[in-house]
């Protein structure tokens, strides 16, 4: 394991690989990630949440392929995903507090957000999951052992995912079990692997690049709904 803030650890190998797109945050923070609490109230999600439930205009969520092109399509046994497009009344709602907390994100990667892609609402059903994957990078294994990863998606510099629904063994209209994100490279100092269990209202932001593949695990009941932009930036 090699140590990457106060508190994460990342896989040896990670550090071995020519990662074209590395970047890392401040060693000496507690976490590379950063988790903004109580970005939007638990009202608004909830409004957000009944309007994805009554909404039937949604489509399959596509993968990267890099087979002889980059291209996407549907393959439900990599991603199985709704999505659904914010509505206008919301998505002004996310700009507006995204911006008030911009500087805090800017500031704790060293960069400058540029351009942003729009918002994504992401629904999860019961069996619905997304396996390991880079946000900014396809992976490349030979004879089924991981060798490197190939960047896809240049531009994407920083994730960020707003839950608007809960990890909560009591199921209700807005609240799930399962579908934790799952940082697969990172662990703790005792080796625990870093699983997230997504908070109504709570902003997770991370790097885009390799160092930060994740995926979401199954869902086992009730739904997983969080809304997912990725960021491009200049890196000072």
């Amino acid at each position: 394991m090699t140590q990457i803030s106060n508190n994460i650890y990342c896989a040896d190998f990670l550090i071995t690989f020519d990662i074209e797109t590395k970047l890392l945050p401040n060693p000496y923070y507690d976490y590379p990630y950063l988790i903004i609490d109580n970005f939007l109230s638990i009202h608004d999600c909830d409004e957000i949440n009944k309007q994805i439930k009554e909404d039937d205009d949604y489509q399959k969520a596509q993968i990267k392929t890099t087979d002889i092109l980059i291209s996407a399509q549907t393959n439900e046994e990599i991603r199985k995903t709704n999505i659904y497009s914010l509505s206008e009344k919301y998505l002004d709602v996310y700009t507006n507090r995204f911006l008030e907390h911009q500087a805090l994100i800017e500031d704790y990667f060293k960069i400058a957000l540029t351009t942003s892609t729009e918002v994504q609402v992401l629904e999860y059903l019961k069996d619905s999951f997304y396996t390991m994957h880079s946000d900014d990078s396809s992976m490349l294994y030979k004879d089924e052992q991981l060798i490197g990863f190939l960047p896809v998606a240049k531009q994407r510099k920083i994730s960020t995912v707003l839950f608007t629904t809960s990890y909560d063994e009591n199921i209700s209209d807005n609240t799930f079990t399962g579908g934790e994100l799952l940082f697969n490279f990172l662990c703790d100092k005792d080796a625990n692997e870093v699983k997230v269990k997504p908070k109504a209202g709570t902003m997770l932001v991370f790097l885009s690049n390799p160092f930060f593949t994740h995926e979401v695990l199954k869902v086992n009941q009730g739904r997983r709904i969080s809304l997912v932009q990725w960021h491009n930036a200049l890196i000072n």
